[in-house]
């Protein structure tokens, strides 16, 4: 049962729609040209920068200025309490990873209004998960959780919807109202990548409430190819720092499961402080600071794998064994 206090905080609060601007003086062309860039709520507006707002054609400073003044007038103070704090988190859910064991890691799944980072060398099961994801996320569990839908942003061609068709007779699915479940996209490139989540955020506010996870695998192969070398990696950083924000502005404006995949790079650096393992996650601190979780993957015997959190802010260092099996990602057989 919903207290009145938690019901008053409903999903309204989540997808309060730029329509409203329209009885506060906004004209109509302005909001669809919101729309057009990817801003559909009034959440969305409250995470946007004026320059953002001025970039968008047709829109000038003067009905930015407007616009944002409509925006402080509908919304709260900013300051919350940390009991109102508390009551709004209840709209979190967890997706299951498939192995109870990692669940259990990671306090139940793959939380909401969060970025989930996975990373690993080749063959470690990031993308055997990131496929057991979009299903597991169309079923419904015990914790209050309905299940929805899913977007997959694919960078290197590894989406495959014949696993996602084992994967469903592992749960006893429908193959084909699975599939018709997960959106796919196929990104060739960083700046395409980017421009993908403007589709994504107006797919989320068009059926809202319906999606709850996206994923991408992976987050920097596109970025790796399009910036080379020490002359390009301010810029590189900077983009990649823009594409994390809007990811975590998304998942909390949505409240959607943010799973991404990355990869690893020898850290020659390493050597030097006789660290064991002298490979690390690529995309630097700005990477690891936009993570909410992170969590990394190596190879155990035969088909385990062994995932320990790397950085989370309310789980513990700890790790768990799993196995790839051709059901997903599932416990470990003993």
């Amino acid at each position: 049962m919903q207290t009145a206090e938690e019901s008053e905080i409903g999903d309204d609060d989540f997808f309060q729609d730029v329509d409203v601007l329209q009885s506060h003086g906004i004209n109509v062309a302005d909001i669809k040209k919101l729309k057009a860039a990817g801003i559909c709520t009034i959440r969305g507006l409250q995470m946007c920068t004026k320059k953002r707002l001025c970039a968008i054609k047709g829109i000038s400073e003067a009905k930015v200025e407007k616009i944002k003044e409509v925006v402080v007038k509908l919304s709260e103070c900013g300051f919350l309490t940390a009991l109102e704090v508390s009551v709004k988190r209840r709209h979190l859910f967890k997706i299951s990873t498939g192995s109870l064991e990692l669940d259990k890691l990671l306090g139940g799944g793959i939380e909401s209004m969060a970025i989930t980072e996975t990373f690993g060398e080749f063959r470690t099961g990031k993308t055997q998960m990131s496929h057991t994801l979009c299903v597991t996320a169309q079923l419904p569990n015990n914790n209050g959780y309905s299940g929805g839908k899913v977007i997959f942003i694919d960078t290197e061609n590894t989406f495959r919807p014949d696993r996602l068709r084992i994967i469903s007779d592992r749960y006893n699915l429908d193959q084909e109202a699975m599939l018709d479940n997960v959106l796919y996209a196929r990104a060739y490139t960083s700046e395409h990548q980017f421009e993908l989540l403007d589709y994504v955020a107006a797919k989320f506010h068009e059926e809202a409430g319906v999606f709850k996870l996206l994923v991408i695998d992976s987050i920097m192969a596109l970025f790796r190819v399009d910036f080379s070398g020490r002359g390009e990696l301010a810029d590189r950083q900077q983009k990649l720092a823009q594409m994390m924000s809007r990811l975590q502005k998304l998942s909390e404006e949505y409240n959607i499961a943010v799973f991404i995949t990355n990869q690893m790079t020898a850290d020659p650096g390493a050597t030097m402080t006789f660290q064991a393992d002298p490979k690390k996650p690529i995309g630097g601190h700005i990477l690891a600071h936009a993570s909410t979780t992170r969590i990394s993957l190596r190879k155990g015997r035969g088909e385990l794998r062994i995932a320990k959190i790397y950085d989370s802010p309310d789980m513990p260092e700890n790790e768990a064994t799993f196995s790839i099996t051709s059901g997903g990602i599932n416990d470990a057989k003993d």
